[in-house]
């Protein structure tokens, strides 16, 4: 309520010196603390792409996706949700998608996982770090058009093979 919010405003300390902020690029992107809140985001998400990126906020590889993903939030944001999911808070889902790598990247649209054969061998997921920004805008489109369409695997815009690489 309106009063609520002035009587915090009257506080004698910040609201936000008690909120913890994930390092770097992180904090800009909404993130989903426990397994409940991830279901819910993939459940929920009616029309748009949910791209979920699981991984911690301290490494390495995460921070330059979180980077991407920050910059190009606003240019997608009337077709892709994107969440950031602590693998280790969240451990929910560690088994289940595979998430052992440091950083992984995930689709879903209208409660169902969607694979991108980007001629990497792994269809299910985005697991390195991906730092063009118009790469993954393109990527986001394209997997939103196919999964509006009703498909479950879709090519990428780009071949990320290492047999094309000199």
């Amino acid at each position: 309520s309106a009063l609520a919010f002035f009587v915090a405003l009257e506080r004698p300390f910040p609201l936000w010196s008690f909120v913890r902020f994930p390092p770097h690029m992180a904090y800009l992107l909404p993130h989903l603390n426990d397994g409940w809140s991830v279901d819910q985001a993939i459940v929920n998400e009616e029309e748009k792409l949910v791209l979920i990126r699981f991984g911690h906020d301290h490494d390495e590889t995460c921070m330059q996706v979180d980077d991407t993903l920050a910059d190009v939030a606003e240019k997608v944001k009337n077709f892709c949700v994107i969440f950031l999911v602590d693998t280790t808070e969240v451990p929910d889902f560690n088994k289940m998608y595979e998430l052992y790598d440091p950083c992984s990247m995930m689709f879903f649209h209208r409660n169902k996982h969607i694979m991108v054969d980007l001629g990497t061998g792994n269809n299910n997921k985005i697991n390195w770090a991906l730092t063009d920004r118009q790469e993954l805008i393109d990527i986001i489109e394209t997997v939103y058009r196919g999964a509006r369409k009703g498909r479950g695997l879709i090519v990428g815009p780009k071949d990320y093979s290492t047999k094309y690489r000199y």
